[in-house]
Parts: C-alpha cells; structure tokens; sequence
C-alpha cells in the first residue's frame, strides 16, 4: 500500500516562497494521479493542486491559480508544491494524495493521503 510522507512547511511572511514535498513510497508512482490539498482547524478539507502521471496535465484552485506550481518527478517518486506569493490565508495543514485512477480534483478520489505538514504564513 502506497505511503506519502511531506516536509518542508514551516512559518514564513507574506510574500515569501515556500516549496513542499511528498515522497510516494509502497507502489507504482508513475500509475497514481498526484494532488495536494489543505486544511484549517474547523473546515473541510480543500483541494489546491493536482498532476495526472505523466506531469503534463495540472489543475489548481482559483485561490492558488499563477502562485502555486505542482510538479512531479517520476525517478524520484516525489511531487512538489512551490509556492510563491504567498498571502496569510493560506495558512493550513497540506496534504500530499495519491489517486491510483485518472486525475481529479475531488477529494474522495484520492485513497492514499500523507500525514500533513503545517504551513504558516504571517501578515
């Protein structure tokens, strides 16, 4: 069974840039559609980003649309998150997922989820 591990969240200041990773491990990566998504204490979970498993086909959320770059490397078996831009509201746990299926941006898609890495963005 596919495991997913992030890193790289942390506190920054509005405007900086911050890049996340998701190591896949425990599967075939190149056959799982990629997506990350967020959460703040109290909501449900959004969806931010995804990459189908070639790399060439993403979608975004409007929130994050021309500050956020999702991209996958099939080697290495990791897909990153950068983020630039970034605006105190989008503060929240990120979730790097799996979907073994084709690309989506629904969250009930995805079957394999990380643990979570916490991003904190100041004004």
């Amino acid at each position: 069974q596919p495991q997913l591990v992030e890193s790289g969240g942390g506190l920054v200041q509005a405007g900086d840039s911050l890049r996340l990773s998701c190591e896949f491990s425990g599967g075939i990566f190149s056959h799982h559609a990629m997506g990350w998504f967020r959460q703040t204490q109290g909501n449900e979970r959004e969806f931010v980003a995804c990459i189908g498993w070639s790399g060439a086909t993403t979608y975004y959320s409007d929130s994050v649309k021309d500050r956020f770059t999702i991209s996958r490397d099939n080697a290495k078996n990791t897909v990153s998150l950068q983020m630039n831009r970034l605006r105190p509201e989008d503060t929240a746990v990120y979730y790097c997922a799996a979907d073994p299926g084709g690309l989506s941006t629904a969250e009930d898609a995805y079957d394999y989820w990380g643990q979570g890495t916490q991003v904190t963005v100041s004004s």
